[in-house]
């Protein structure tokens, strides 16, 4: 029978089919082919020996966290405790663009900024959504939970941002664990221990423990550039142009006129830089 992978402990995965939880192995011969079922998998169960026979072809993959099949990643991203990590949620942005997954922006904590402050944060989701990435904040349930509709979702953004506490907010009867935030670091202690997709609405989302050593490894200056969705605006004299020290850079220009956050473009350079170690 049809189902979807929706937990993975150790080697144990909980299998959905219809309205059904099986908790199944793993067929031997994935551990000769050096295949593992992944949450989010499609996959055939032999319901008589609770048995994961095939896993069906993957739209896409992520190594970490540890997710197949995915639609969108939920960047839930502090303003407080911990501040603003822009350089992070743009990285994020890029390998989740990078990965053809559509990346969305959760801002959580709002309630401890001063009027100032909370200003700067509604002029930066003006931005993001200027340049075609949806945001919502985490007072926002009704429109998430919209949004996730029939969606394999992705929980993804900087330690104590609040993702369980979202998760737990979104939806009556979870109760992920968390923690409170490490006042002498200034960040939260990972709480997720394992893989697993929590039905939000008609959609599943996934609380994952990954994200804590994400880099760009697997990206190119090109995929990099691509994934700065805002410099396809800009036309530049060559082609093959970088926006870094060339001349007539559109996207150099457009940084001047404003047209393009500086946060956004010196954290591109500072990606570029890592990309070529």
């Amino acid at each position: 029978m049809n189902g979807q992978v929706i937990r993975v402990i150790s080697n144990l995965y909980t299998v959905k089919i219809d309205d059904q939880l099986y908790g199944c192995h793993a067929r031997g011969k994935f551990r000769k082919e050096n295949i593992t079922p992944m949450v989010g998998d499609n996959v055939i169960v032999d319901t008589d020996n609770n048995i994961i026979v095939k896993i069906l072809p993957r739209k896409n993959e992520l190594s970490r966290p540890v997710v197949a099949n995915v639609d969108m990643a939920l960047i839930v991203t502090s303003v407080r405790k911990p501040n603003l990590d822009l350089t992070l949620l743009d990285k994020l942005i890029s390998i989740i663009t990078f990965n053809k997954i559509e990346p969305v922006i959760c801002f959580t904590k709002l309630d401890l900024l001063d009027e100032v402050d909370l200003k700067d944060i509604e002029n930066l989701r003006e931005y993001y959504e200027m340049i075609g990435i949806k945001s919502f904040y985490n007072t926002e349930k009704i429109e998430i939970k919209k949004y996730v509709r029939e969606k394999i979702v992705v929980l993804a953004g900087q330690t104590g941002a609040g993702k369980s506490s979202l998760l737990n907010s979104l939806e009556d009867g979870l109760d992920i664990a968390t923690n409170e935030i490490s006042e002498a670091l200034g960040r939260g202690k990972h709480t997720t221990r394992h893989v697993e997709l929590f039905g939000i609405g008609e959609g599943f989302i996934a609380d994952t423990p990954g994200f804590s050593a994400i880099d760009l490894k697997d990206m190119t200056i090109e995929d990099l550039k691509n994934s700065f969705r805002e410099f396809g605006n800009y036309e530049c004299r060559f082609n093959d142009c970088v926006h870094y020290k060339e001349i007539d850079c559109g996207v150099k220009e457009a940084l001047t006129e404003k047209k393009i956050l500086q946060s956004r473009y010196d954290n591109y350079l500072r990606f570029m830089e890592e990309i070529k170690k």
